[in-house]
């Protein structure tokens, strides 16, 4: 059998030097994680902020998309230990009718996780290992049976510098290990200032323009926009790539039993196309197109995010006319780190430079907002781990089944407490359904990230002779076989057919990485099979002229089979260079 498709996948990458690329974590995407149960933990306070303990789960609903639904699953968790009420644990129904649903043994301490994602691509050294030293200080306010796990991100690989465990000599050589590691984020801040110019149509540029005698040529403001924008556009591309990775980390780490809690150590992270934005008035869009999938991911695996912001407050800014304060007080009603708000003060009132540091606290505002969790800035970066873990000693843990359509849908999540209208209760704030094919895609884009394959590697894949063609760019032909011992063929018609997903994306030196088109494949024989037989299809890459690391993974949605391929790809002395599967 053979099936040749048309030119379709087009990636087009910037180009760097060759390099090769060691994979520096172990295999990540084993299987695509099946939820069956959505937990909520609910953190209940009065007006003055102090928690709120013993109510009965008959004081709580729960509402998605505007349904109230069953409460499937409850339980109260005091100081780590899980309290013995008259409605603890699944409901006689859900018990019957799910084998899913968590179990808390009563009067017993429940663990939690702590996993540590540091942001090496962003973090300045100084900064990152001044709350590193902190952490490995507060080690000892975790409860015993708590356990750490320590990853670090340089920007194209994840590093697992401890795997989960409660040993303190294991964490605090992992977190020394850690601040001998490279810091990158000064090289990020001169590679987007290279010309250390205000921005265009600020004031400032202004002035500074007809400082220099070119007031009165307004193509050199257009010109410093555009670069603006390009650089913009860069960082964008750059803040992704660190937030796909810690994306990706939290599905490696998926399955601890207990409490999940992930601290994001990191510096830089903000919405740039704000920045030349006076943001009075409705903001822009921004936090749900770049943060969104890393919240999302958390939420459906039932992590709570607590994201640390490394360079903390300016001092110069501590009485900004803005307000600004601590993550105590970041959810106040109408504080800028509630990311409902839409009306907020304009950063360009306050001292210079101040903007840029208030858009990087309300993305991590919002990251916690989304899933539960607490933005520790400003003072609250030097007490990161003690404060989350205050924070999540003690909750209220709900959980339901959802109907899993898998539509790639977002849903609201709601907890309210009836009878108290006093109280406020803090929660993630929804759950992503996500169909199979879209978290195909997810591995598929973290394999080429992280190393490893998405799925079992029997994909042949070869390449032929490039083809030049505009700007310094390529046809790459590729050819590929799918054993179909390995996927399912339904007879259908007098035919034996299915319909499969092809997908492959690349990434160069520089951690630049292509889009993932799917590309279907149909597969109809008049025939079953022999045993090892290979069906071959052929397509064409579009890219630059350098070598690039390559994933390549087909996906049956008859029996949710992933089949994959890795290797490099890219024209040396004019031929192509890539080995696969």
């Amino acid at each position: 059998m053979r099936f040749s498709s048309a030119p379709l996948v087009a990636l087009i990458l910037a180009a760097f030097p060759a390099a090769s690329q060691e994979p520096s974590a172990p295999a990540l995407f084993s299987e695509v994680i099946d939820v069956r149960v959505v937990n909520v933990e609910a953190v209940v306070t009065d007006r003055e902020g102090n928690r709120i303990r013993g109510l009965p789960a008959s004081d709580f609903e729960l509402w998605v998309d505007g349904w109230r639904v069953p409460i499937d699953y409850f339980s109260e968790v005091d100081d780590g230990v899980a309290r013995s009420t008259p409605d603890t644990g699944p409901t006689r129904q859900a018990a019957e009718a799910s084998q899913s649903l968590p179990t808390v043994p009563p009067d017993e301490h429940v663990r939690t996780n702590y996993l540590v994602y540091i942001d090496e691509f962003f973090a300045v050294r100084k900064n990152r290992d001044r709350v590193l030293k902190r952490l490995e200080k507060d080690l000892s306010e975790l409860h015993p049976e708590d356990h750490v796990a320590v990853v670090a991100f340089d920007g194209r690989n994840v590093a697992r510098l401890t795997d989960w465990t409660n040993r303190g000599d294991q964490l605090r050589d992992a977190l020394r290990e850690a601040r001998k590691r490279k810091a990158l984020g000064l090289m990020r801040r001169a590679d987007l200032d290279p010309v250390a110019m205000p921005a265009a149509g600020s004031g400032q540029a202004a002035d500074a323009l007809a400082q220099a005698g070119l007031g009165d040529q307004p193509e050199l403001l257009d010109v410093r926009r555009s670069s603006t924008t390009l650089l913009q556009n860069k960082r964008e591309r750059q803040i992704h790539r660190s937030v796909l990775a810690a994306a990706t980390t939290l599905r490696s780490f998926a399955d601890p039993p207990g409490r999940r809690v992930m601290l994001i150590l990191t510096d830089g992270w903000g919405v740039p196309s704000w920045e030349d934005t006076n943001p009075i008035g409705p903001l822009p869009p921004g936090l749900e197109d770049i943060y969104g999938p890393l919240a999302h991911t958390a939420n459906r695996i039932g992590y709570t995010l607590y994201p640390v912001d490394l360079p903390g407050l300016n001092p110069a800014f501590r009485n900004s006319p803005l307000g600004i304060g601590d993550a105590s007080t970041g959810y106040n009603e109408g504080s800028f780190a509630d990311p409902t708000v839409t009306t907020m003060p304009s950063p360009f009132s306050a001292p210079q430079g101040i903007n840029a540091e208030w858009f990087q606290e309300a993305a991590l505002a919002y990251l916690a907002h989304e899933t539960g969790g607490v933005p520790m800035i400003n003072a609250f970066r030097d007490m990161a781990l003690a404060e989350a873990a205050a924070d999540t000693r003690s909750y209220y843990w709900l959980g339901f089944e959802p109907r899993v359509n898998q539509t790639d849908e977002l849903h609201e999540i709601e907890v309210r407490v009836i009878g108290h209208p006093d109280l406020r209760v803090r929660s993630r704030r929804s759950y992503f359904d996500l169909s199979k094919s879209a978290e195909v895609t997810m591995m598929t884009e973290g394999a080429v990230l992280f190393g490893g394959a998405p799925g079992k590697e029997v994909l042949g894949v070869r390449f032929g002779a490039p083809e030049p063609t505009r700007g310094r760019r390529i046809h790459l032909p590729m050819e590929i076989a799918i054993p179909l011992d390995d996927i399912e063929l339904l007879p259908m018609g007098g035919r034996f057919m299915n319909e499969l997903e092809f997908r492959v994306t690349l990434i160069n030196e520089g951690g630049e990485r292509s889009d993932t088109p799917i590309q279907k494949v149909q597969i109809s024989g008049a025939t079953e099979p022999p045993p090892g037989a290979v069906f071959v299809f052929e397509t064409t890459l579009l890219l630059r002229t350098n070598e690039h690391r390559f994933v390549a993974s087909v996906y049956d949605p008859l029996t949710g089979a992933v089949l994959s391929a890795q290797g490099t790809v890219g024209p040396k002395s004019g031929r192509a260079a890539g080995e696969g599967g």
